[in-house]
């Protein structure tokens, strides 16, 4: 089947799901997003849910990224060492029906440098570089429930590095003794940039957390998430960066990076939010081009 003559690209995480039918002529013709993740799919009915979107955009050949991969999606896609370029991707792309339905494998890492994994933002990290809006020796973050902090060089993913900075914020504010302190917005306030310049400068972030508890006790501050969010992404921030690129790309939803290019730019690094859907689309556009 020729990829050419036009095709559709799938972004299937845990939680949504986003389809795209892309023309010969490489443009978005139509695009589909709904909340039809892998967790709601379940094991049996990936292949229905896969036909409504051919019901919908047509027979083209199909491209999947994302959790889909997973050992909880259609089908486990294997993960391909760092480092990782198109054309590795494209090598190892598992396929559920011969040269027309395939799912992007994921990345890894492994040794000296620390067991890592990653599904669907290996295509966003190949894609930004292909669109120009990253730097083929750049740096890519995409904050999250799992932030992932990638590293390019020569258009090629290097390694990376996951934090659970977003899960480590979500269990704090529901369990334990923080949870009546951080029910709060979290803002970009002067109590966040407090949070995160303790953080850029070694304080010890168990002890600093605890210290949010005592304080209030105290009746020294009141309640405040933000600042507790500024600890959490100023040491995600500190232990990410290498020295390298100052200017750090920013993938994910406008809010979260709102707070991480705050936190950068206390820690003297440019932040630069790029589009995850044209960064997504460039990368499986290389991917089938190399196909």
């Amino acid at each position: 089947m020729n990829w050419r003559d036009g095709y559709i690209a799938v972004d299937w995480g845990t939680t949504n799901r986003r389809a795209f039918s892309i023309g010969n002529d490489g443009r978005l013709i139509e695009r589909l997003a709904d909340d039809r993740g892998v967790l709601a799919v379940g094991r049996d009915g990936f292949e229905g849910a896969a036909a409504e979107i051919s019901a919908r955009f047509g027979s083209a050949p199909m491209l999947l990224a994302g959790m889909v991969g997973s050992n909880r999606g259609w089908s486990e896609a294997p993960y391909i060492d760092c480092p990782a370029g198109a054309p590795a991707l494209a090598a190892a792309i598992h396929w559920i029906e011969p040269g027309r339905i395939g799912i992007v494998p994921g990345v890894c890492q492994r040794g000296a440098a620390g067991a890592d994994v990653m599904r669907g933002e290996e295509v966003q990290a190949i894609g930004a570089v292909v669109a120009g809006l990253v730097a083929p020796d750049g740096m890519l973050c995409h904050p999250g429930t799992h932030a992932k902090w990638i590293r390019m060089q020569g258009g090629s993913i290097a390694g990376f590095t996951t934090s659970m900075t977003g899960e480590m914020f979500s269990l704090l504010s529901r369990h334990g003794i923080l949870a009546d302190q951080l029910q709060g917005e979290v803002k970009a306030s002067a109590s966040f940039a407090a949070g995160v310049a303790d953080a850029l400068g070694g304080k010890p972030l168990l002890s600093a957390l605890f210290g949010i508890r005592a304080r209030w006790l105290l009746g020294e501050a009141n309640a405040d998430a933000s600042y507790a969010s500024g600890l959490l992404i100023g040491s995600d921030v500190r232990a990410s960066l290498d020295g390298g690129t100052s200017e750090i790309a920013l993938i994910g939803a406008p809010e979260l990076c709102a707070l991480y290019a705050a936190a950068l730019g206390i820690a003297g690094r440019e932040a630069v939010p790029i589009d995850g859907e044209t960064a997504f689309l460039a990368g499986v556009r290389q991917l089938t081009e190399i196909l």
